[in-house]
């Protein structure tokens, strides 16, 4: 017995580093480790590892039509912008003379007007505009092309489940020179997994179907 009247302590016994024993008797339910896709200590589940972060569920890749589809809108939203550019293309060609030579050949003479070619440079100029807007900034910073937005699908980085900037937008563009080749890479999605072009397992992106 101590001189207070208290039974002595075990030398080998651990001492809680406040002299009071742990009134409640349990071990710290934040001391052990918590594996992906269990609930954590608050009753949220985690972010299984392999899918896009910020996503509680399996991913719902955009189909090989629902792309296209996206590209197609893309292409016609461009050309609308571009439109100076045709009307000034199709002025010059209306203002060529074409004469026929005596072996079957044509020639074309004539220098196109001044109106003419402003509108080419002009349509030159909104249809880069757009494209920059477009692709680089709206799809960098949203993950919405006009053409994702209308099909309701969304470009992300794979990693972070984020869009991706409009500095990676452009180069994912200039990679499309890969799937370019043959087209295989544009129709690869067809059958792989994640629906990815080789563009996108490059710079590990992936197309979504918007959730809601």
């Amino acid at each position: 017995m101590s001189e207070y009247g208290n039974p002595p302590q075990d030398p080998n016994t651990p001492q809680n580093p406040y002299g009071q024993p742990d009134p409640y008797g349990q071990a710290n339910p934040y001391g052990s480790s918590n594996s992906y896709g269990q609930p954590g200590a608050y009753g949220q589940p985690q972010t299984p590892y392999g899918q896009p972060a910020g996503y509680g569920y399996a991913p719902d890749y955009a189909n090989w039509f629902k792309r296209v589809g996206a590209y197609l809108i893309d292409q016609l939203a461009m050309a609308l912008a571009g439109l100076p550019l045709w009307i000034g293309y199709g002025m010059a060609v209306a203002s060529a003379e074409t004469t026929t030579n005596a072996d079957g050949t044509v020639t074309v003479s004539g220098e196109p007007s001044g109106a003419s070619v402003l509108l080419m440079g002009l349509g030159a100029l909104t249809t880069l505009a757009f494209f920059i807007w477009n692709t680089c900034f709206r799809q960098g910073r949203t993950g919405y092309s006009v053409g994702k937005s209308a099909l309701g699908i969304k470009l992300i980085g794979e990693d972070s489940g984020q869009p991706i900037g409009a500095g990676m937008s452009f180069v994912r563009q200039l990679l499309h020179i890969v799937d370019s080749i043959c087209y295989i890479g544009y129709l690869w999605p067809l059958w792989d997994r994640k629906r990815q072009t080789f563009a996108d397992k490059i710079l590990k992106t992936v197309v979504l179907i918007q959730q809601g």
